[in-house]
């Protein structure tokens, strides 16, 4: 008995909030994500990134508000930076993320923000967000470049 009332308990406190999830991101950079609530509604987030020509890692710090009236729907903003390695392989643009266009291997960092909307499924472990994570880019020989980087992200929450 005292199982299942764990389980229930833990199954009701993922429509209201959670400390730690995993999960992948879906867009303009593709990969995987972890976040992480360190105070109150603050959490960063890391992410590893998949994109035509390349790969980037990427740190941002959250602030999100349950400003709805639907449980589990939320809305977060913040920024971060990232750094980005390009392979030089030719790829088209896709979703606005190949700004570079590099033919040579080359390392770029860049500058983020993100804006997005999160809802937890009721009485599921389960999260779905939408965000735009626009970012500038500075590449190698004075190269800037700028993409919106939208995407759909899926988290399974651990904690």
């Amino acid at each position: 008995m005292a199982f299942v009332l764990t389980l229930i308990a833990t199954v009701n406190a993922y429509s209201q909030t959670y400390k730690t999830a995993f999960g992948v991101r879906l867009g303009g950079t593709s990969g995987i994500a972890i976040k992480h609530f360190y105070k109150g509604q603050m959490a960063w987030e890391g992410q590893l990134g998949f994109f035509g020509n390349g790969s980037s890692v990427t740190g941002l710090i959250m602030k999100h508000d349950n400003a709805f009236s639907t449980p589990g729907l939320r809305y977060y903003a913040g920024g971060g930076a990232h750094v980005a390695f390009y392979n030089g392989n030719r790829y088209n643009n896709w979703l606005g993320r190949d700004i570079a266009y590099y033919q040579t291997d080359a390392v770029a960092i860049g500058v983020n923000g993100i804006l997005g909307l999160e809802y937890i499924m009721p009485d599921s472990p389960i999260g779905i967000s939408f965000d735009i994570k626009p970012f500038v880019e500075f590449g190698p020989d004075g190269h800037v470049g700028f993409s919106p980087d939208p995407s759909i992200g899926i988290k399974f929450i651990i904690h």
